[in-house]
């Protein structure tokens, strides 16, 4: 009786197939693997997600980066000095605190200056309010690091006298890593600067001061 054997070349050429068939299923595969992690990164882009109060992660759609900095820059200046401005004898510390986290050394050196020139005693010993009215920030951000100019209206209420003056401030802007919730801008103000103080009349806080 003789065994039927296949032909030699019927065999490779089912094994061939064979062959094929699994390098173009693992082609297929790698493809479509690869288009889902290329969506999956676009999508993780352009989102961002935080955390609610109640442990809800709530995703949040990320702007343009250019606009993004400078809304994030003006924010920035505009926290720092009403911090470093704002200041009565219960919340002088606290908020002076907070805005030394906003800056780097020439903040620092400021604070110490007029720690030294005794600003904050003679707030605590005349029982001095100094309110912040108006913030107007102006910022470069075309070059790092970014430059700035902070226009700040504030008075001084000693008690039946309120006097109102403008400073004018400079210095630049620099990245850092966000520092919830000392620092949530990721941004680090360098070689501040008082350019500019003057002491206004008949301002009402709503108009341009004459």
């Amino acid at each position: 009786m003789k065994i039927p054997y296949k032909n030699i070349y019927d065999v490779l050429k089912t094994n061939r197939l064979i062959v094929l068939s699994v390098v173009a299923a693992s082609l297929i595969t790698c493809v479509v693997a690869l288009g889902m992690v290329i969506k999956l990164h676009k999508k993780s882009v352009n989102n961002a997600f935080v955390v609610n109060s109640d442990g809800s992660v709530i995703p949040l759609k990320l702007v343009d980066q250019r606009e993004n900095l400078k809304v994030e820059a003006l924010a920035h200046l505009e926290l720092f000095h009403r911090y470093f401005y704002g200041i009565t004898p219960g919340n002088y510390k606290s908020n002076l605190d907070k805005a030394l986290w906003l800056g780097d050394s020439s903040v620092d050196a400021l604070y110490r200056q007029k720690k030294a020139d005794g600003v904050y005693n003679k707030l605590l010993q005349y029982a001095l309010v100094q309110k912040v009215i108006r913030v107007t920030p102006e910022v470069d951000i075309q070059n790092s690091p970014y430059t700035f100019e902070v226009t700040t209206i504030f008075e001084i209420n000693r008690g039946n006298v309120t006097d109102t003056y403008e400073l004018r401030s400079t210095g630049n802007l620099i990245r850092v890593d966000r520092n919830f919730p000392y620092n949530p801008h990721g941004l680090l103000i360098t070689n501040f600067y008082e350019s500019q103080l003057r002491k206004l009349s008949d301002f009402d806080g709503t108009e341009s001061p004459l």
